[in-house]
């Protein structure tokens, strides 16, 4: 029998009610009586959401309308995306959103693809655009604490938007960043000076990326006085944004030398936006901006082109810490490196209290009352990760809730949504670091399906970027960076092997000389192929070495600018530029057939790595 539930309207300024902007102490206020109840928040939450969708198809046939929380945990099952997707087709084909929630879906909201391969369709409401912005507006008051001034000047933050597909019923499928720009929540923002940014929201809002980043690069050079923040979503898209500095600074000094906008700017609201930035010719401005870029190298070339800018905001926790010494070099680790949230398109979890700490620390405060969280354990340090795969049932009676994680202990994240998802596994593996009050504090340690396997190993993405962490040091004698990197397990031949990809800048040397230095080092890049096996799991290496099971680690030494191509594949898929993260283990033919196509050396383990205990 269908469903059909009486829907309650949020209100168009309020989450359910309740204020969505706080500002100053009040917003500090309002973290510290969240975090003090969140047993308390996290009851009412979960109270809340089954009263509001007891009647849905999909709870109903677990708990037969019942509105108890005690029945909710002992009859509805913990899923993945598998479990709920027949649910999401079914609403994408046009079938009533009721039979997951009982508020209207909005918008489905889609992943980027690239952690786990292919994109999802999340159910959003409207509400849950008020959730988004309760956190945004949380971040500001709690840098301000740390970083004084910054109502002082500009953000220089870049962001962008994919545009958007309809799904069958005329439901938007589209990112979740994508969703926030277009809403009235950023168009209509607060006009304070803590959102006064250089980037126009034309610019923001061009569905042409790369006249999208032309102007907003523009916009932040013309402000450059007055720049005290520098960001973007993730420390990939920033670094995206310096390279495309390093092709178009001549182009971008010259309009505004001339007051006159390139050519390559079609896209109507930038034209008109742009022009009023470029009233006038500038030729001083331009003139210090092209003395700055002409040098080489580029080291702390963002301090030298915004010399007010206080930090960089960009996610660099994670796969995205690989970036974090391309974003020290550039700002020549004069520049604090904030990942202000944590969030993802099903949730937005929480905030870092501490923005100013080491990337490595960075740890994340989850809001209790953004969602039902709950938390599969594994382990003290990490060890159950093994017995519980991505798709294995986990028994209900095993999930702990938000104030009983204990600290040290890994866990994998599970969260209960008003708009649909019941008891769902994110995939991201976190570590207690602390408490604030009675709330949690996480590490985000990685992505769980995100591995290389063989034989019995399994290497995680924390493992593989650990051990790349330590190998890529033996590049630095010789001026050379890792600037990016992915893998592949490679069964094709017998014993299958590890395959590494690493894209490799020498600094202060041309496109030709990178490829001449590589070839005069065969000897370093061997080391580092058996400096990764070493510092990989026991398992690993019994494998390699005793079991004989797995080949020999090979990493293979791409051409620069082809990660810059696999990410333009990623996007011309349907990623976005906001959520794209470089996959760590690649799964797709096509970005294996680009990325083996731009193979300009390949290096194997000298030798078997030391497999003791």
């Amino acid at each position: 029998m269908r469903r059909t539930l009486k829907r309650k309207v949020p209100s168009s300024d309020s989450m359910d009610g309740k204020k969505l902007e706080y500002k100053g102490e009040e917003a500090l206020n309002e973290i510290e009586r969240l975090t003090e109840k969140a047993d308390e928040v996290q009851k009412s939450i979960l109270t809340e959401i089954l009263t509001r969708n007891c009647e849905t198809e999909y709870l109903f046939k677990y708990m037969e309308g019942s509105k108890n929380i005690l029945e909710f945990k002992r009859n509805v099952p913990v899923i993945t995306y598998k479990g709920i997707r027949p649910y999401i087709q079914r609403i994408v084909n046009g079938e009533d959103s009721s039979i997951i929630t009982g508020h209207p879906i909005t918008e489905m909201l889609s992943s980027s693809g690239t952690s786990a391969g292919e994109p999802k369709l999340m159910p959003s409401i409207a509400e849950d655009l008020d959730r988004r912005t309760f956190l945004y507006n949380l971040i500001m008051p709690i840098m301000n604490r740390y970083v004084p001034g910054l109502d002082e000047g500009k953000a220089m933050y870049l962001y962008f938007i994919k545009a958007e597909m309809s799904t069958p019923c005329g439901l938007p499928a589209r990112a979740v960043l994508t969703s926030y720009y277009k809403s009235k929540h950023f168009k209509c923002r607060a006009k304070d000076p803590f959102n006064d940014y250089t980037s126009p929201d034309q610019a923001i809002l061009c569905k042409d990326s790369s006249q999208s980043m032309y102007c907003q690069m523009l916009a932040g050079l013309i402000h450059r006085h007055q720049v005290l923040r520098l960001g973007a979503v993730f420390a990939s898209a920033f670094l995206r944004a310096i390279t495309f500095l390093e092709r178009n600074w001549v182009r971008l000094c010259n309009d505004i030398r001339t007051g006159q906008l390139d050519p390559m700017i079609t896209d109507l609201e930038c034209l008109s936006c742009m022009s009023t930035l470029l009233s006038s010719p500038n030729p001083c401005l331009a003139n210090e901006i092209e003395d700055i870029c002409s040098r080489v190298p580029w080291k702390g070339i963002l301090c030298q082109l915004w010399p007010r800018a206080k930090y960089i905001e960009a996610v660099v926790t994670g796969s995205m810490a690989q970036y974090i010494p391309a974003l020290e070099y550039y700002s020549d680790a004069k520049l604090p490196l904030v990942s202000p949230m944590y969030a993802s398109s099903e949730c937005f979890f929480g905030v870092n209290l501490k923005p100013l700490c080491d990337p490595s620390d960075a740890a994340f405060t989850l809001m209790p009352n953004m969602g039902y969280f709950e938390f599969i354990p594994l382990g003290e340090n990490g060890t159950m990760l093994m017995n519980v795969g991505e798709e294995d049932e986990v028994p209900n009676d095993k999930l702990v809730d938000l104030v009983q994680v204990r600290l040290g202990c890994y866990y994998e994240l599970v969260v209960t949504t008003f708009a649909g998802l019941y008891r769902y596994r994110i995939g991201d593996v976190l570590q207690v670091s602390g408490f604030h009050n009675r709330a949690p504090q996480f590490r985000f340690i990685c992505r769980r399906n995100v591995l290389l396997s063989i034989d019995n190993d399994k290497t995680n993405e924390e493992d593989l970027h650990k051990s790349i962490t330590v190998a890529k040091k033996l590049l630095e004698p010789y001026s050379a960076l890792l600037v990016e990197y992915t893998s592949y397990a490679d069964a094709s031949t017998m014993p299958g092997h590890y395959v590494l990809y690493w894209e490799i800048q020498f600094h202060g040397s041309s496109k030709a000389d990178h490829l001449a230095n590589i070839a005069l080092d065969d000897k370093v890049l061997q080391e580092c192929c058996i400096a990764v096996e070493e510092e990989l799991d026991y398992i690993y290496r019994r494998c390699r070495t005793f079991d004989k099971s797995i080949g020999p680690l090979e990493i293979r030494v791409v051409e620069l600018g082809t990660f810059e191509e696999l990410m333009d594949l990623f996007i011309n898929q349907g990623a976005s530029i906001n959520q794209y993260k470089t996959p760590r283990c690649i799964k797709s033919i096509a970005a294996l057939e680009l990325l083996n196509s731009h193979v300009k050396a390949s290096f194997f383990s000298p030798r078997d790595p030391k497999w003791g205990i």
